[in-house]
């Protein structure tokens, strides 16, 4: 299967560059599988979209203000932005034209050194790099952004539910959710559990290889907590729908899946790739945004709903005046 085959044209101003105001007033496309149907609804009636017995996941990943921005000891200004932690002081890094024992001098008179590591770069930063880090650093949204991330997105590009910080990029199809609509779900009787997966530099790599099966997927720290397998399992063998909120929820649940079609307890890393033919075991139903064209999200959502009926829903969605991408809209499929 060709990437070109999951292309289509998004033009710049379908692109959201900001939230909306009120984080459930986002549109949401409803899509039936089964009956090939597609309605307009909005994310405030997700409540009544859902049934009562219904097992809602969410990824609980927080993002952390990752980027960085210093000057090197010519006085050139450096960004560096940090990918996931390698010890309590000393974290795995992305710069431009790094050098073996440079230093870059931050705010609050911290000065980080790059150690080279293996193929890749550490950047060491002290003992309290945490508090350091949310401090100065900025939120690292999407290269499609077009803008500098200010203090409001460090509210705004987060899900309300947040905990397990490490995530650098955020699990968008929960930013629609309200602490309010959260209640008013598990009031209708919707039952809620949590994933982890820390969101990493992959999201926004971009497919090169012409087939998608010389693609190589980077792998991603999940947990799947034994609570949160026994309710997946439990509302499986129930009947109960599973509905993944998001594609970082569908990867993790999907890649803890034995032999007997059970989720099981675990913590480490996945590198699942999930495309058309792949056969689902664990989710239902998923909530997602509306993604970029060629990429791995994409391919996901295909291969959950197909291919054919996604791309017509997108094309239905620009034709609508639907917003895309990290700060967008949504979809349910069913």
């Amino acid at each position: 299967m060709k990437t070109a085959d999951f292309d289509y044209h998004l033009p710049e101003e379908k692109i959201a560059f900001r939230p909306l105001e009120d984080r459930q007033n986002s549109r949401l496309m409803l899509l039936d599988r089964r009956e090939g149907k597609r309605l307009h609804r909005r994310f405030a009636d997700l409540p009544e979209l859902l049934s009562p017995g219904d097992l809602l996941v969410l990824n609980n990943t927080k993002v952390i203000p990752a980027r960085l921005i210093g000057r090197r000891e010519s006085g050139a200004k450096t960004e560096v932005l940090l990918v996931g932690k390698h010890d309590e002081s000393t974290w795995k890094c992305l710069v431009r034209n790094p050098k073996q024992n440079l230093e870059i001098e931050f705010e609050q008179g911290i000065t980080g050194r790059l150690v080279r590591n293996g193929s890749g770069w550490l950047v060491e930063l002290g003992e309290r790099s945490d508090d350091f880090i949310n401090d100065i650093g900025r939120m690292p949204l999407p290269p499609y952004i077009k803008r500098e991330p200010d203090e409001m997105d460090k509210l705004t590009y987060q899900t309300v539910y947040a905990k397990t910080p490490g995530a650098i990029a955020a699990p968008t199809a929960g930013l629609h959710f309200t602490e309010q609509m959260l209640e008013h779900l598990r009031e209708r009787g919707v039952e809620i559990r949590y994933v982890t997966l820390h969101v990493g530099i992959g999201t926004f790599k971009p497919v090169k290889a012409e087939n998608i099966h010389g693609h190589e997927m980077h792998a991603e720290y999940r947990e799947i907590p034994p609570e949160t397998a026994s309710a997946v399992n439990t509302a499986r063998v129930q009947g109960r729908r599973v509905v993944a909120v998001g594609t970082t929820v569908m990867r993790t649940l999907e890649s803890s899946v034995d032999d007997n079609r059970e989720v099981i307890p675990c913590s480490g890393s996945t590198d699942i790739f999930i495309y058309p033919g792949f056969k689902f075991r664990a989710v239902d139903a998923l909530i997602t945004n509306f993604h970029l064209p060629r990429s791995t999200l994409l391919m996901l959502v295909s291969a959950f709903a197909g291919r054919e009926f996604i791309l017509g829903a997108y094309e239905e969605a620009k034709d609508s005046g639907y917003r895309f991408l990290s700060y967008g809209d949504a979809m349910l499929i069913l």
